[in-house]
């Protein structure tokens, strides 16, 4: 093969695994963050007192978090151990993919159903991202990992927002709204499932690095290698410190994402303009998403989080005062400029301190580390929402998650990280 089809092959492997972002997005932005929690507290929940649907979708979405950190780390530890990150990745997809079809049967006063179906669907949404994420040293060198990163956040966005876009339009000018919402999950599962597809064609599944130990079956296998990870993850200080940040200030981004529509319901905005503003987040996010993977060239990775995780301090004392829909579309653009780029390279970052033979094991603590950070976050959200009344306190509390991150991220040493993880690469 010569030199130039090589290039092209790996461009377009990198495609491929850029897809699923703008695969599963679908679900992030239809169902996590727009349609679902309007449709929730306005249909689904309608039977229920006050604001009580907030509450019970701020537990709805910590229950599902909870899940999917505790499966995490043992199922990335199981995809080292046997070798089998892709046939993983299309088992909880397809999970993911067809309990979003089943939103389909969920009408009035059906919130528990609504609960059910978002868990298992968000189970299988987050830990094939596990998977999907373990890919990304694989598909991309040291020299262009933040840029491969922020492309597959900024082709999510694409993605995301077109469906949204279509979704939009269809409960706009459809007569029955309801039917049109229901129908907007099925089109997610059905766009989920055939942006799939470059993925499982196109990229390799990596070969088994530094797998020494047999045992009868990858299950047992799996347990044991992650014991024996948790107990290594002392001999990389500066990864461990990066996921307890990471913990931290996602915490904030995660309840931001899930409860912003539900919240803007609650104080009386309406469905156009929170979905609209949502779906103008998604295309504001494009750009940014690449402008972050070129700031990060100029000023490093580490910096460029921490002027994202500024604007999300002001985005939340924000949130605090908002009132209106303009101050709703502000912040929404705001959000828009920061979202992709942070996480990105926060995934990006994380994946340039990893050891090869380890990288589903450790993104498997990095999905167990954002998921039980949102657990907190919609939790409290839910408790002081309950307590008080009102949701404006939840908002301002998030401050404290964003400055206590940014203090501990501060003190990674990612070239240290970065120098332990490639002597781990040489010795195995």
């Amino acid at each position: 093969m010569s030199a130039a089809d090589s290039h092209k092959n790996k461009r377009g492997e990198i495609l491929s695994w850029c897809m699923y972002d703008w695969a599963n997005s679908a679900f992030a932005t239809t169902v996590m963050a727009a349609i679902l929690p309007i449709y929730y507290s306005r249909v689904a929940g309608v039977t229920l007192p006050g604001n009580t649907a907030t509450a019970y979708w701020g537990y709805t979405t910590a229950a599902a978090l909870l899940i999917t950190a505790l499966l995490a780390p043992i199922m990335g530890a199981i995809a080292d151990y046997s070798g089998s990150k892709k046939k993983l990745l299309m088992t909880f997809a397809g999970i993911g993919i067809f309990a979003t079809a089943l939103l389909y049967f969920v009408t009035t006063g059906d919130w528990l159903m609504a609960s059910i179906f978002f868990i298992v669907g968000n189970i299988g949404f987050a830990t094939s991202e596990v998977f999907y994420n373990s890919l990304l040293p694989e598909v991309a060198g040291p020299g262009n990992i933040d840029q491969v990163s922020t492309k597959g956040y900024a082709l999510g966005y694409l993605g995301g927002g077109i469906l949204l876009g279509i979704n939009v339009l269809m409960i706009e000018f459809m007569s029955d709204t309801m039917l049109a919402t229901r129908l907007s999950f099925v089109t997610v599962s059905i766009w989920w499932a055939v942006f799939t597809i470059p993925i499982i064609k196109n990229v390799k599944e990596p070969k088994v690095v530094g797998n020494k130990v047999k045992y009868n079956n990858p299950l047992s296998g799996g347990f044991k290698r992650l014991a024996v990870t948790f107990k290594e993850l002392k001999n990389y200080r500066q990864l461990l410190l990066f996921l307890i940040a990471f913990w931290i200030y996602n915490d904030g981004i995660g309840t931001i994402i899930k409860m912003a529509t539900i919240y803007g319901a609650e104080i009386g905005i309406d469905q156009t303009t929170l979905i609209g503003a949502l779906l103008m987040t998604q295309f504001v996010g494009i750009p940014f998403a690449f402008a972050f993977g070129r700031l990060a060239k100029y000023i490093g990775t580490k910096n460029s989080i921490m002027i994202g995780l500024f604007v999300y301090t002001i985005i939340s004392i924000g949130g605090y005062f908002m009132q209106t829909a303009l101050h709703f579309w502000i912040l929404a653009f705001l959000v828009g400029t920061v979202q992709g780029g942070t996480q990105a390279l926060s995934r990006s970052l994380f994946g340039s301190m990893l050891p090869k033979s380890k990288t589903c094991e450790f993104y498997g603590f990095y999905g167990m580390s954002s998921k039980f950070a949102g657990i907190i976050g919609p939790l409290v959200f839910a408790v002081v929402t309950q307590i008080t009344g009102t949701s404006r306190l939840s908002i301002l509390s998030l401050i404290m998650f964003f400055i206590i991150g940014a203090f501990l991220l501060n003190r990674v040493d990612e070239k240290e990280g970065i120098r332990i993880a490639l002597e781990d690469n040489l010795s195995t």
